[in-house]
């Protein structure tokens, strides 16, 4: 407890009681004080000053030789890029819009089974598993694409 009061003394105190001199007591029963001010049978402690961090550097500037890329170069491979995601947004729309109606197909043609008596009988569970596969497909075909605008407005 009394550590923690001497560091809190330390830390919020004045910036000379840091270059104080410090002194520990033990006394009869073990309890160790410790005290700027020297009493009896108190040992003066010699404390290395605290290491400190050297200031952040600034940053570098690139090397002469590092590679340097024109205007105009740079200008057609963002035009490059943008082209080829304005194609996948393209396609994963066109995706979309297949899963959309397989979906649909899925949802209204129900899974259907013969059995020994001749009787057509549905498998829910089956029909079930199918739309969630088809569900997901649709989900992933929405995702892309938010992906891909998300991209794309980045770079305008």
């Amino acid at each position: 407890m009394k550590l923690r009061l001497l560091l809190v003394v330390l830390c919020a105190g004045h910036v000379g009681w840091a270059q104080a001199d410090i002194y520990k007591h033990v006394d009869a029963d073990g309890h160790v004080t410790y005290s700027r001010v020297p009493t009896k049978g108190a040992k003066k402690l010699n404390l290395e000053p605290l290491p400190t961090s050297p200031p952040p550097r600034a940053r570098n500037p690139s090397p002469s030789d590092f590679p340097r890329v024109d205007n105009n170069t740079q200008r057609n491979r963002d035009d490059t890029r943008r082209k080829i995601l304005e194609d996948e947004l393209a396609t994963e729309d066109k995706l979309l819009a297949t899963a959309r109606y397989n979906l649909k197909a899925g949802e209204g043609n129900p899974e259907v089974s013969t059995g020994e008596d001749g009787k057509t009988y549905r498998n829910v569970a089956k029909h079930e598993e199918k739309i969630k596969s088809l569900q997901g497909q649709v989900m992933l075909h929405e995702k892309n694409i938010e992906a891909l605008k998300t991209e794309l407005s980045k770079l305008r």
